[in-house]
């Protein structure tokens, strides 16, 4: 299959940049928010279908590392009133130090075990926030990355700053994931989720390419937590529960576990959910309960039916299709 080249993916990712730009101030308040929270949901799921789809390893505590990053990026900007960049930076760091941690662990773990591991850092993540008073406990930390010094015009809201800052770290942090999985490291992952005695006979390190996928995928997921705490600015245990964890999960598998082409589906979905619960329970004058629970109950039977339809995700459908017509 023909690949683009770096030339080719980096004019492709420059004039997404553009649109982005104009997007912005041609859209309502509403859609920037719901904008930046895609951007935040395209890094999430992306950090799974590196883990999960590229290394093999599944992780249900993907919103926990989220947690970690938000929580770093928020104690720099309140202790030490960090710029943008560097809440930003520490949010990778610390997130992928968690992550490099978990897969020395996670190493030595597979299925199921490497699955209960990981939930129950999800679980375990509130608990241990509310143990330490310098994250703030139930009430969590405000994370104010304060405005642009420069005047950008009167109908420059808050939330297009947030939108711009959430879509160009992004559109750089996947344009960098996709040259790591187009290298030999990504080449060693597939070999040893395809089979790991074969990779190891063949001279890979499981170990340390295990590890390392967890870790660049943990700094991914900080990245994202970091812009998640800005877009709601606060970080704290209720930002990032345990069906934060199932949701991204949810929206790896509808993008396709195994490839970053349709993440944008997988994100648009998750964003999409709320709004579409919203209008149905005003609809039929459900009452508050069902307003809060049906959301869930959406993304627990896209799960379900993408699972029995299309196990690969619409986009790796698609182009399963197009090359058995070609080949025929």
């Amino acid at each position: 299959m023909h690949k683009l080249s770096n030339k080719k993916r980096l004019g492709i990712f420059l004039l997404l940049g553009v649109a982005i730009y104009f997007l912005s101030g041609a859209v309502d308040e509403l859609r920037v928010y719901q904008g930046a929270s895609v951007a935040v949901f395209v890094l999430g799921i992306s950090s799974i279908i590196l883990l999960t789809g590229y290394s093999g390893q599944v992780s249900l505590g993907q919103g926990a590392l989220l947690g970690v990053g938000g929580y770093a990026a928020a104690l720099m900007r309140i202790h030490y009133n960090a710029p943008i960049w560097l809440c930003f930076s520490a949010a990778i760091i610390v997130a992928a130090m968690a992550g490099g941690l978990l897969g020395l662990a996670a190493a030595r773990l597979s299925g199921p075990y490497l699955a209960g591991t990981t939930l129950a850092l999800a679980v375990g993540l509130p608990s241990i926030a509310n143990q330490f008073a310098f994250l703030g406990g139930e009430q969590g930390l405000l994370f104010d990355v304060g405005f642009p010094p420069l005047s950008l015009g009167k109908d420059f809201t808050q939330y297009k700053w947030f939108f711009w800052i959430a879509s160009l770290a992004t559109l750089i942090a996947i344009f960098w994931l996709q040259n790591v999985m187009r290298s030999r490291y990504g080449r060693s992952w597939k070999a040893v989720r395809g089979n790991d005695v074969a990779a190891e006979l063949a001279g890979i390190n499981l170990t340390r390419n295990k590890t390392l996928a967890f870790t660049l995928s943990a700094g991914l997921a900080g990245l994202s937590g970091a812009l998640l705490a800005m877009t709601i600015g606060t970080v704290s245990p209720s930002a990032f529960p345990l069906s934060l964890s199932f949701s991204l999960l949810t929206g790896a598998v509808l993008s396709g576990v195994t490839t970053l082409g349709g993440v944008m589906i997988g994100a648009v979905t998750l964003v999409a959910i709320p709004e579409i619960a919203g209008a149905v329970a005003s609809r039929f004058s459900s009452s508050e309960a069902v307003t809060n629970n049906l959301p869930g109950l959406l993304v627990s039977t896209l799960l379900i039916l993408t699972v029995l339809f299309v196990p690969n995700g619409p986009v790796e459908q698609l182009r399963t299709r197009r090359e058995h017509r070609v080949n025929k």
